[in-house]
Order: structure tokens, then sequence, then C-alpha cells
């Protein structure tokens, strides 16, 4: 019988979130008899959200990384590698990547990486040092996996790495999992909503903002409209505190980590997603597949997901107004929300459905472990 190939999966926490979500996906999509699975958490991981593996007898492991630079989990990773051998290594995001070190030094036979979006402390991949990091730790990295175009652009141009080790694979969403409700919401209140870490990339704040000011300005509209954040996280006190200053603490709901993200996302008519940087957003995939029309800021890879005015709607980040004004514009016209929501669905059944993504690492880890 031949030997399943061991893939160590290297993240930051294992938890709620996109990237954990994705990452979910894959692992219960790929062979069961051709892959054993190691999860590896620099910090920790949430029991709860491990039950979303299907699979049997997956290992996990938490580093418990301190603040800042921490040796301790260089040790820890070391012992994991000389017990685990995995085949194919595949840390994922920038505080994994060092990581990647460790595993050429103990021999792992391949070397992945994964860039799935920005961090706070560097929204649009400007900063010198973290394009320099990633050039010098690449010489460790046999692939890198760029889940939108935009980062396979900056990854080559940007990062200085060979286009040779760059491979651009899209997020897949479960089509079936997510979609839109069997019979169409009742008509009268409109339900506007995001998923989603409360955290400043996020910034579910600019929601808020545009949500309010929509109410301000449009009183006529304030009995029919509601506004429903879904996620936990620093921006949630933040957020109820901007309903209840402007009045309407009633039309806001902040209601933290659901379980049921598809079941959130068919209660609502709206998707708004206002980051302020993203690699490729699950939660837009998600939405779409949930027939859902789409407003996003226009930045990474929401631009190459949304289709504007045919899926969905683009305003620049941080624009409140732009926001408030394509919330009106669904608000007021059901045909063209229901249009762009049913287009969505269709975009996203025929370009990213699960089984293409699952395909391509597939074919990844089997190239590495050969």
């Amino acid at each position: 019988m031949r030997e399943p190939i061991t893939l160590m999966h290297v993240l930051f926490r294992f938890g709620i979130g996109g990237l954990e979500n994705g990452l979910v996906n894959l692992i219960n999509g790929l062979d069961r008899e051709d892959y054993r699975h190691v999860i590896v958490c620099l910090a920790d991981y949430d029991t709860e959200f491990l039950r979303r593996v299907q699979v049997p007898n997956i290992e996990i492991h938490a580093l418990h990384k301190r603040r800042g630079q921490d040796p301790r989990v260089w040790w820890r990773m070391g012992a994991l590698l000389r017990r685990v051998r995995p085949t194919v290594l595949h840390t994922r995001n920038f505080a994994s990547l060092e990581l990647q070190v460790l595993g050429w030094l103990y021999g792992v036979h391949g070397r992945v990486h994964g860039e799935h979006g920005w961090d706070v402390q560097d929204l649009d991949g400007s900063q010198r040092k973290y394009r320099v990091a990633r050039r010098v730790l690449g010489h460790c990295v046999h692939r890198f996996v760029a889940l939108s175009r935009h980062l396979e652009h900056y990854l080559v141009k940007e990062a200085g790495i060979a286009p040779r080790k760059v491979v651009q694979i899209y997020n897949g969403v479960d089509t079936e999992a997510f979609q839109p409700p069997s019979t169409p919401r009742s008509e009268g209140e409109l339900v506007v909503g995001t998923v989603g870490r409360m955290t400043a990339v996020k910034n579910q704040t600019l929601l808020c903002r545009a949500f309010l000011a929509l109410l301000t300005r449009r009183a006529d509209l304030v009995p029919r409209l509601r506004l429903r954040l879904v996620g936990d996280g620093p921006l949630r006190a933040e957020c109820a505190a901007l309903a209840a200053q402007a009045g309407h603490a009633q039309r806001v709901e902040v209601v933290g980590d659901s379980q049921q993200v598809a079941r959130e996302l068919r209660a609502m008519d709206i998707f708004v997603l206002p980051s302020l940087a993203e690699g490729i957003s699950n939660t837009i995939l998600e939405a779409m597949a949930s027939g859902l029309p789409v407003i996003a800021t226009a930045v990474g890879g929401n631009r190459e997901l949304v289709v504007e005015n045919e899926t969905g709607m683009l305003v620049a980040s941080g624009d409140a107004d732009a926001m408030s004004a394509a919330i009106e514009r669904y608000v007021c016209d059901d045909e063209l929300r229901r249009r762009h929501g049913a287009r969505g669905r269709e975009w996203v059944a025929t370009r990213y459905g699960l089984p293409r993504m699952i395909a391509d690492y597939d074919r990844l880890y089997r190239e590495l472990a050969a």
C-alpha cells in the first residue's frame, strides 16, 4: 500500500475566519487515503471550530507563541518536524513564513507558502522590509501560492520571487452548502449584512457609518432597514456605540461569531465587505453563492471577484458616502438587487467551485511530493 502524503499546515491560529475555513474545505476535500494532515498553530486553536474537520485522526498542535519574537516557537516546531517528518510543509501568510527555514534545515521534501491577504501593518504591500523578507525567506520555498492575481503580481514584481515559483489558485466555495433560500424572503424589511472578524483591517465601522448616514438621509427607509454584523473582535463595541450615538441601536445588530454562516447569509438581502485590504475573500464568494448582491471596497482581490454593475458594486476604500449610496441603490431597486444576486450565483458556480480549488492543490502537492 502506498504511503500517504503527510501535509503539515502552519497558520497563526485555527478558528473562525476565511483562511481557516478554506483550510477546512481543503482538508475535507482531499482524498483521505492519499493524505495525512497535521495542523500547526503559532498561537492556539478553537476546539469548536476544529469540529468542522471531517477527516478522522487529524493532528493539531499549538505552539503558544508570545508577542514579538519567541525563540521557543522554533524549538517546538523543530521537534514537530523531527517527529512528524512531513512530505510537504505548507505555511500560510507572513507570520509563518520564517518557519520555512526550519523546513529547509530539516530536509522537508516539498515546501510551499500561501499568501492569502494583507496584514494591517502592510495593507498594500508597500513596506520594503516585508518585501525583502519574502525575497530572502523565499529561497527556502519551492512554491508560493497567491490567492489572487493581485497577490501574484506583488510576489513577482514587488517581492522579487521568480515567476516559475509562483502558482495562482483561487479559493473555492461549496455551492451546495451556500445557496439562496429555498423560498424567497418575504417582502418588507431588508437586511444589510456582513460576516468577518471585527478587526481594523476588516473595517466594519465604515459600513456602520455608511448605513447610519443612509438612515439619516432617508428617514422614510428607517422602518425597512436593518444592519446585521456577524463576527467578533475589537470593533464590535465600537460599532454598537456608533449605532447608539446615532439613535438607531434597534436598527443595528452586532451578533458576534456564528457557526452557521450559510444560514446567516440566507437571512440577508445585501452583502457588504468594507475591508481596508483583502486577498481573495471567502465571504464574498459565499455571499455570491447565496445569491446576494455584493458591495465591496475596491481593494486587492475584491476587484477580481465582484463584476461592477453585474454581480455587485465596488466603492473606494474609506468612502462612507459612496458605500451609503450603493446600499441605497440596492434598497430602492428590487429588480437590480435580484438580478445582481442571481448573476453572482452563476459567476461563482462556473469559476470558483470547490472541486476546482481542491484539484489545483492536489496537483501542486503531488508535484512537490514527487
